[in-house]
């Protein structure tokens, strides 16, 4: 006989995933697009600046993830719920991306990486209780904010970094894709205040992780 997941279930499963995130290095279910990029010799201040970018976005990736699994904790029907799991389980690829790519340049990770998954996993489960609608357009406007934080970093990144550069336009097309997908699923669209507060979420997190 089998058992349908409830949602403590799944509450216990993000919990289990925070920890893994937060204490280890889950294998990507994809390889990196870094890969089969040449690693171009950088400075010792090119090489600070690069571990630091990448260092906000693995946070950025930590965070959506929990976002994801957060909403899929209350989502009405198992679609939707399947397709929020499918996004984070994307998210958790560019996380592994972006952690093996920081210990090659010779960077940590965020101190913060507790506060980043379960603070997003808390606002995830908030936006799921809502509908799915609401759930989906969060995801809408979450990815487009942060495509624009992607392209932000990839202007401030060192020219001669192509593998963080490679990392990175691949992370720009997975969430462009989430976020159109998402809104094709009939996500409404998010609207003030609230995504003024998300954007300011945002760019908390930016800013603490670039430092901390």
């Amino acid at each position: 006989m089998t058992r349908a997941i409830s949602w403590t279930d799944r509450l216990v499963a993000i919990f289990d995933q925070g920890l893994k995130t937060v204490l280890t290095d889950p294998p990507a279910g994809r390889p990196s697009p870094a890969d089969t990029v040449d690693d171009a010799p950088l400075s010792p201040a090119e090489r600070a600046e690069s571990a630091r970018l990448m260092r906000v976005n693995r946070a950025g990736e930590i965070s959506a993830q929990a976002l994801y699994r957060g909403q899929a904790l209350f989502a009405r029907t198992p679609v939707t719920a399947d397709r929020l799991e499918r996004a984070a389980a994307e998210e958790a690829d560019h996380l592994s991306w972006c952690t093996r790519r920081i210990e090659e340049l010779g960077g940590r990770p965020s101190r913060l990486d507790p506060v980043w998954f379960f603070g997003s996993a808390a606002v995830g489960a908030l936006a799921g209780i809502s509908s799915d609608a609401t759930s989906l357009g969060f995801v809408t406007e979450t990815e487009r904010q942060v495509e624009a934080h992607i392209e932000d970093h990839l202007a401030r990144l060192p020219q001669r970094d192509a593998k963080s550069r490679a990392i990175l336009e691949q992370m720009a097309a997975d969430e462009a894709r989430h976020g159109s997908e998402a809104s094709a699923a009939g996500g409404a669209p998010i609207r003030e205040p609230v995504r003024s507060l998300m954007a300011v979420g945002g760019e908390i997190l930016r800013r603490l992780a670039y430092r901390l």
